[in-house]
């Protein structure tokens, strides 16, 4: 589906009457019974799921940070378990016609899907890099064991509702600003699931689900980065009365690591060396995440070369293979030398023709060097 603000023609910042003004323009030109293009059917369904999500707050702001995948199912779902996990929009559509068109073609009747739920996992760098499994904890709606997600109590099960006869759905004509229409609007009897509960269970006042605390292992997968966002689908609040299960979006904050920065799969590591090592070379062991590995400083080494160690870095997030680690090397350059070493450096600038400043004679030379 294309983007819902460019499908109601608004801007992102577009106000709450903005959208609805744009919303009942488009679904007088749109309606199927007014218009006889084919595809104006599939363009009206189209509008009204974007109104749906845009017009509520919440799942506005989910939709602009996930897109469509964030809102999934939730604009339709109604669950009366409160705030948490309470009801969508409900059938926007009744406010302007009297109930959904297309003689049944609005949202499905029967159980709602369950709320999509949010939650934060930290882990350590190494974890990102490689993968690992984390206990995420939660408040959730689950299964009524006593009922087993039917609402009805033990020996006792929901009957097919008379007014509706099961379809979960109540068809009527009435007149409208586009003339005679026939509309489909949600069983008031029996609330649109097509079942009632006549013996609710004592456990759940028959929602079919109860609230509880709960531990979920989520299975991390190798080359996450900070601010990553896992959908875990299923994994969210059980629907009402045995309805879909919605999903869980877990928001990862990778701790920073004490030596290493990530460069998207490439790992990042800082090295420092005295002006000996780098121009006489050296080697030494370099702690990285696989274990250690020898580091060779080849002789002549300037400040800022980068030493590459091959498949060493990010594993890549779905797919084969892994990124370099880089080395960065930095010259440090002595500022504590004693008079021993002081000497034989301007022993070696003297045999290399390098002019050097001359050493401060004398108290007065000293304190005037210091100053200039």
């Amino acid at each position: 589906m294309a983007d819902f603000y460019q499908l109601l023609g608004v801007r992102r910042d577009a106000s709450a009457d903005e959208l609805k003004r744009a919303y009942r323009r488009l679904a007088r030109e749109l309606h199927p019974d007014t218009n006889p293009d084919p595809t104006a059917e599939e363009r009206f369904k189209e509008i009204t799921r974007a109104y749906e999500v845009l017009a509520d707050a919440d799942l506005r702001a989910r939709y602009d940070r996930f897109g469509e995948a964030g809102v999934s199912g939730a604009a339709a779902s109604t669950s009366g378990m409160g705030d948490m996990f309470g009801g969508g929009l409900g059938d926007l559509f009744e406010s302007f016609f009297g109930g959904t068109p297309f003689g049944g073609g609005g949202r499905p009747m029967g159980p709602p899907r369950g709320q999509d739920l949010e939650a934060t996992a930290e882990l350590a760098f190494e974890q990102a890099v490689f993968g690992t499994t984390l206990p995420v904890s939660l408040r959730t709606a689950v299964r009524c064991e006593t009922c087993g997600g039917n609402g009805a109590e033990p020996g006792t099960h929901p009957v097919t509702c008379a007014q509706c006869a099961g379809t979960g759905q109540v068809r009527r004509v009435r007149q409208s600003m586009l003339g005679q229409m026939v509309t489909s609007a949600p069983c008031n009897r029996c609330g649109g699931y097509g079942e009632v509960v006549v013996t609710p269970c004592s456990t759940c006042a028959g929602e079919g689900r109860v609230i509880e605390e709960r531990t979920l292992n989520v299975d991390v997968p190798a080359g996450v980065d900070d601010r990553a966002t896992l959908r875990l689908t299923g994994r969210g609040a059980a629907g009402p009365r045995g309805g879909p299960t919605g999903d869980l979006f877990v928001h990862l904050h990778v701790r920073p690591h004490e030596r290493f920065t990530r460069d998207g799969v490439d790992l990042v590591a800082p090295v420092s060396v005295s002006f000996a090592q780098a121009a006489l070379g050296t080697r030494f062991t370099l702690p990285t995440l696989d274990g250690d590995e020898e580091l060779k400083i080849p002789a002549g080494t300037k400040s800022g070369r980068v030493i590459t160690f091959k498949g060493r870095g990010v594993p890549v997030l779905q797919g084969r293979g892994r990124g370099d680690l880089r080395v960065h090397v930095t010259v440090e350059t002595p500022d504590d030398l004693d008079a021993e070493q002081e000497e034989l450096l301007r022993r070696l600038a003297e045999l290399r023709g390098e002019p050097v400043e001359p050493p401060a004679k004398g108290l007065r030379a000293r304190i005037k060097s210091a100053l200039s």
